[in-house]
This record gives C-alpha cells, structure tokens and sequence, in this order.
C-alpha cells in the first residue's frame, strides 16, 4: 500500500520500493507547495507515487508533460498542480527506464506514452495507485468543481493587469482599471 514505507536516500538516487533503487526526480512527495495549492492537501505523494500515477494517465491515452499537469489539477478539483521541475523530470526518468516513450511520428513538444514495461510496473502497482486516485478524488470534492476555473480567471485578471500596467498609463486610464475592478468585486458579492 502506498503511503506506509520510509525510504533511505543514496547518493545515487532514492532508495525506494520500486525495485530499481531509483525513484523519480523530486516528485512532490511532501506535496507540491506552489501556488499554495499543495499545502491543502498534505503529503499528497509518497515517494514513488507520482510515477505511477503518471504511467496510469498514459495508460489512458497519451500526453504532453503539460496535459499531465492540467489533468493532475483538475483530478484533485486544483487543490494539486505540479510543476514543470516535478513532471519532466519524472518523465525523463521513466523514459530512461524504458516504461515510457515518445509516440511514434510526433514533432515538436513530447508525446509520451506508456511501454510494455510500464505497463507491467504499473500492474505490480495498480492498488497504491488506485489509492492515490482515491485521495485525489476526496480532494477535488473538497476543493469543489470551480476552483481550477475560478483560479483560471484570476489568473488571466493578473496577467492583464500587469501587462497594461507595464506601459505607460494616465491617471485617467488607472481610474478606469480601478473602477472596473470594484465594480466586478461589487457585482461578485450581489451574486
């Protein structure tokens, strides 16, 4: 079962229960902290969770490195999104270790999918992993089904505020953002 097992490092990787001795890069085990989202959720990932859990999502179909991300974040309703630093990383591990490949006649970003070994690790492992889905299941009815939409549209406010800030306004035009943004603030609380 996942979650149960204290693992040693090495200076040559994680010491783990894979059976190879390697573990994937930084995995978020302790949980992915960015954004603040990780923080609800506690230890999300053991160590060698999430490369499971990505072989599971290939399984399914294959993806980008950042359609795993965004399906990551949408499984557990936002409350977990990791990083680039934590998804490729893992994915080059599980490249080198012949359990995913590029698909056959792609160009341009990496679409990976799982091998024959992959599938046959991800088999041997089927029920930590089912439980980790459990665990992302519970999160996203916590978090509920807007948050990743609600934290998409903030985003993109952020985003749009800080690229008209960044040329030259009058103060009539910051009059103006700042009134439309009380404004929206208002009309959200009415709602």
């Amino acid at each position: 079962m996942f979650g149960h097992h204290r693992h040693h490092h090495s200076r040559h990787g994680w010491g783990g229960r894979w059976g190879d001795g390697r573990a994937e890069a930084r995995d978020g085990a302790h949980g992915e902290r960015g954004r603040g989202r990780g923080a609800r959720m506690g230890r999300f990932f053991e160590h060698g969770d999430l490369r499971f859990v990505i072989l599971a999502l290939l399984e399914e179909q294959p993806r980008h490195g950042y359609e795993l991300i965004k399906e990551l974040e949408e499984r557990t309703g936002g409350a977990y999104r990791p990083s680039p630093g934590v998804i490729y990383p893992t994915l080059a591990l599980l490249e080198d270790e012949g359990s995913v490949r590029p698909a056959a006649g792609e160009t341009g970003r990496k679409l990976y999918e799982i091998t024959d070994q992959g599938r046959e690790a991800l088999t041997q492992n089927r029920a930590g992993v089912e439980a980790v889905f459990a665990r992302m299941n519970a999160a996203a009815e916590t978090s509920g089904p807007s948050r990743p939409r609600v934290g998409r549209a903030m985003m993109n406010l952020g985003m749009a505020l800080r690229t008209r800030l960044s040329r030259a306004t009058t103060p009539e035009e910051l009059d103006r953002i700042i009134e439309l943004i009380d404004d929206t603030a208002r009309a959200i609380e009415k709602i």
